[in-house]
């Protein structure tokens, strides 16, 4: 009975972290679709994009579906253990093992995804810098959403302002550049975002700050992953001691 007693708590204690994981994973997953969206949509509008570039937007559904998966393995686990159940502890170490096998899959591509992504977002430049020249303050949709991209990015143009020099947007406000792409503080000494004003503000380009946000979420899963990997392996060797503690009762 101390035995029993002390592998249903360790189940709890496990599944408790697991179900915690894959809340914390599932809340990433949508940071990453909410803080990387108006980028990726912009990206995966241009003309000739590479079909590669639609992997960058499914990692925030591909979390999310880690993140749910593990709420339900988490709930499965503690039910396993509270009504000692062979069929669910088994089914939630057969669940386990997969999940585990595919993230040991899922480590092996995250080691090469961001080398990917930078060298898509790197062969993307030239194509991104046309639509600039040839939509920017002409076309409303791709206006608006380099707009809310720079505001949420905090960045400007694709590498820096002057990638907006030979936009319509520059040509008919007689060289002023999007509001974005200056230091507040400067635009309210000199009073418009000029070439000057935004020299000085030195604001990054959003391939920058895109792959900078590639960079931190990759480390953030990469912890997450390690950490719930330790989880699985514990709670596997548990849940069949368990299984076949209540075989040996039966």
């Amino acid at each position: 009975m101390c035995c029993s007693g002390f592998l249903k708590t360790m189940m709890f204690i496990f599944n408790g972290c697991i179900f915690l994981a894959g809340a914390a994973i599932l809340g990433v997953g949508v940071w990453v679709k909410v803080d990387s969206s108006s980028m990726l949509d912009l990206l995966g509008s241009l003309e000739g994009a590479p079909p590669q570039l639609a992997q960058l937007a499914n990692v925030s559904y591909l979390l999310m579906a880690a993140g749910a998966v593990l709420l339900v393995i988490g709930f499965l686990g503690c039910c396993g253990a509270i009504k000692e159940s062979k069929c669910m502890l088994l089914t939630f170490f057969i669940i386990v093992l997969i999940i585990f096998l595919a993230e040991v899959a899922g480590a092996v591509v995250m080691l090469v995804f961001q080398p990917l992504a930078e060298k898509l977002l790197d062969d993307l430049e030239v194509e991104v810098i046309k639509s600039i020249e040839k939509d920017y303050g002409e076309s409303q949709s791709l206006t608006s959403l380099w707009n809310a991209t720079m505001e949420e990015l905090k960045c400007c143009g694709y590498r820096n302002y002057t990638n907006f020099d030979d936009s319509p947007f520059h040509k008919e406000h007689g060289g002023i550049y999007p509001d974005p792409c200056c230091n507040t503080t400067i635009t309210d000494t000199i009073g418009v975002c000029s070439d000057t004003a935004a020299r000085l503000s030195m604001i990054d380009g959003c391939f920058n700050k895109l792959l900078q946000l590639i960079k931190d979420n990759a480390l953030i899963i990469a912890g997450v992953a390690l950490g719930i990997s330790a989880l699985e392996i514990a709670a596997m060797v548990v849940s069949m001691t368990l299984y076949k503690q209540i075989g040996r009762k039966g």
